[in-house]
């Protein structure tokens, strides 16, 4: 009964008001759009909208036919844009970096996915830029880089992953465990577990220690995840660590979170790719990936409105 022809002329004539104007959208003519109507409303059994009507006014049964186009176009677009894509796009390279060291959780399941979507691409990690890795973008070394870190720029797009609350991940013994929300001075005589990097990109000093002029006892530089927490668990030090990150080991009442500030502390990943490069099909379809995979699999996390 219905074509993709007719949903495309319903969409047509709902988006410009007007049987004229949808015919020169369609690249045809009236009469050849007025003529299809017809055949359609014949197929159906009744008219689809009210003849004489400015803008135009649907019937109940061209109301649903409008609710399917509305559906099923984009969709049918989207499917003929990554067809294309597979076979003018489908060999290549994505060599990746990331800045962000608890990210595995999320990003191991979504390369999984990307590469069954595109086998010829070649991907691979550059571990030479682990804390730093945007002037590896910039040279040409790398494709695309998993960061907190963004800024205006003519040359790199940044495209939004998720949200997240960064947290205090203590000892359960430990006294700040007890605490509702923890302030900058809660931290002067802690020892800080931090990765090693400027503490200007850290959103611990960034937004709590910082502003308030004051910096932790002191400070201890590890460059795994993995380590920062046993350390922690061992009662060496405190750290600033996703949430999603500690989870299972709070699960199994190694560690204690508290909320970072009174407020709390809500940090951001992206993708960051060269500006050239975003509107590739598989660089596209790796950001997709990444922002549905990581909703999936990660607790507390959102979309970045």
């Amino acid at each position: 009964m219905l074509e993709i022809k007719h949903l495309k002329t319903v969409r047509a004539l709902a988006h410009t008001g007007s049987l004229a104007k949808a015919a020169d959208w369609l690249h045809t003519t009236s009469s050849a759009l007025s003529h299809q109507l017809k055949e359609l409303e014949v197929r159906i059994g009744h008219p689809i909208y009210l003849r004489k009507t400015q803008p135009v006014k649907f019937t109940a049964e061209g109301e649903i036919i409008l609710q399917l186009a509305e559906q099923m176009l984009p969709m049918l677009q989207q499917t003929e844009e990554r067809i294309r894509d597979l076979r003018t796009q489908a060999k290549g390279q994505l060599r990746l970096a990331i800045e962000c060291h608890s990210c595995f959780q999320w990003l191991m399941p979504a390369i999984s996915q990307f590469h069954k979507r595109w086998p010829m691409i070649e991907l691979s990690f550059n571990n030479d830029y682990m804390f730093d890795a945007l002037p590896g973008l910039a040279e040409g070394e790398l494709d695309l880089v998993i960061t907190a870190d963004t800024f205006e720029s003519d040359d790199f797009h940044f495209e939004p992953l998720f949200s997240f609350e960064m947290v205090l991940v203590t000892a359960p013994e430990h006294p700040l465990s007890q605490k509702a929300y923890i302030e900058a001075t809660d931290l002067t005589q802690q020892t800080l577990l931090t990765y090693p990097v400027e503490p200007a990109r850290l959103d611990i000093y960034k937004y709590l220690l910082h502003p308030a002029n004051c910096q932790p006892k002191q400070v201890k530089k590890v460059d795994q995840t993995l380590m920062i927490l046993q350390m922690v668990t061992a009662n060496l030090g405190v750290a600033a660590l996703p949430s999603w990150a500690v989870t299972e080991y709070q699960q199994q009442g190694l560690v204690e979170t508290v909320q970072i500030g009174q407020q709390g502390l809500t940090s951001k990943l992206f993708a960051a790719v060269k500006q050239r490069q975003k509107n590739l099909g598989y660089i596209k379809s790796f950001f997709e990936i990444s922002q549905r995979t990581s909703l999936t699999n990660l607790a507390d996390v959102s979309p970045i409105k």
